[in-house]
């Protein structure tokens, strides 16, 4: 049974705030009713309280086991992805300056030879001396040379002597053909016949030029001012030309050439000009200004190093030509190269490669090896200086495989 609180106004009247009164609920009524379904004010609180608490209980049960399954799942792909260490390609440290073995050769050098046949008349200058430029060294008995010349003389004299006589007649039938007591024809044919007396003349004087001057090979003089570095002649002995036998062998050494040969790797560095220092085993602490004169311009292919010539003043006679020394080209500098740990290097069938790591990812490249310097190797081509080349990269790492880097010290 309901029951609804009724205002009074008399009891009201007669007690002011006395309590209301309850009574049985009348549905026709007319009174103002409060119902008791409204829940207390406090209730509804102590309710909204209760869910906030057991919301961040829970909030805060959730949040550290979520974060456990993260570091969970992170720790799981960081062992799963393969850890490698990685350096970059360094440059080789400077060597010493480029010291090389030349050999010294006199600037100009020549070798005296008859160019007739005989026999030694007489030798005027030995080992050793020194000769001006045109000087006698030598006088040739040439009597087989002597006949001919006496001979096509001879010769030339004949010719001259047809010529003058074609050269008359000539003129005769020149004039007889004027008279016409002769024909044409024949005044042709003796001035063909001039023509080809000169021409013998000439042929005649040619050889006496010619055997003139092979007789005049019988004094043999100097080409140059030098030093007679050997002397192969002896009083009466015979000489042929057919031999090629040297008589006589003449350097000027004033000025002396240095050849050596530079290895690849420094060619492109040697110019024209530039100095270098020169020694000798046998003057100790000596030391002899060189220049570089020119270069072959090519590597040799069987050596694959640049012939390079040095030119060294020899005023004093100091230096012996023919002798080896040690050329020391200080300006001269290897090509830069980078340089690898031995432990880098994998050796597979397409050749010598490096694991590169690229965006996080593996990368085989075929490299170029050059010297071995014990821990460390010189890589010709492969790498550049930007690149992260794999420390001791294990066998399990393919070409793409994901990789975290750790960077060697």
């Amino acid at each position: 049974m309901h029951y609804e609180r009724i205002h009074d106004p008399v009891q009201n009247d007669r007690t002011s705030g006395g309590p209301d009164r309850l009574l049985p609920e009348d549905p026709h009524s007319d009174h103002s009713v409060i119902t008791s379904k409204n829940p207390p004010p406090r209730a509804g609180r102590l309710i909204f309280i209760a869910a906030i608490v057991l919301v961040v209980a829970f909030i805060f049960g959730l949040l550290p086991r979520l974060r456990e399954r993260r570091a969970v799942a992170a720790d799981t792909r960081d062992l799963a992805q393969p850890t490698v260490a990685v350096v970059i390609p360094a440059p080789a440290k400077a060597g010493p300056p480029l010291v090389l073995s030349g050999e010294l050769k006199p600037v100009t050098e020549a070798s005296i030879h008859a160019r007739v046949n005989g026999y030694v008349r007489r030798w005027l200058v030995d080992l050793g001396a020194k000769v001006e430029a045109g000087q006698l060294l030598a006088e040739l008995d040439t009597p087989d040379t002597d006949r001919e010349l006496t001979q096509v003389r001879a010769q030339l004299a004949q010719a001259e002597a047809a010529r003058d006589l074609a050269m008359t007649t000539a003129k005769r039938w020149k004039d007889m053909l004027v008279a016409k007591t002769v024909s044409a024809q024949e005044t042709d044919e003796k001035a063909g016949d001039l023509d080809l007396k000169k021409a013998t003349v000439e042929a005649a004087r040619a050889n006496v030029q010619r055997l003139e001057q092979v007789a005049g090979f019988a004094k043999l003089t100097a080409p140059f001012a030098g030093t007679v570095t050997a002397r192969r002649v002896d009083v009466g002995q015979l000489i042929n030309t057919t031999e090629s036998q040297e008589l006589f062998h003449l350097v000027q050494t004033d000025k002396l050439r240095v050849f050596v040969r530079v290895p690849q790797n420094y060619a492109r560095s040697v110019t024209a000009e530039q100095v270098a220092e020169l020694t000798l085993p046998e003057l100790p602490g000596k030391k002899f200004a060189a220049k570089v004169i020119r270069t072959a311009g090519a590597l040799d292919p069987a050596t694959r190093t640049l012939l390079t010539e040095l030119e060294v003043d020899n005023t004093k006679g100091e230096i012996l030509a023919g002798s080896y020394a040690q050329v020391r080209l200080a300006e001269v500098k290897a090509e830069p190269v980078l340089t690898l740990p031995g432990n880098a290097i994998v050796y597979r069938a397409e050749g010598s490669q490096v694991a590169v790591v690229e965006r996080d990812h593996i990368a085989f490249r075929t490299i170029t090896l050059g010297r071995d310097f014990g821990t460390a190797v010189e890589i010709r081509t492969g790498v550049s200086s930007a690149d992260r080349v794999v420390v001791n990269p294990a066998d399990s790492l393919m070409e793409g495989t994901a990789v975290k880097v750790v960077e060697s010290k």
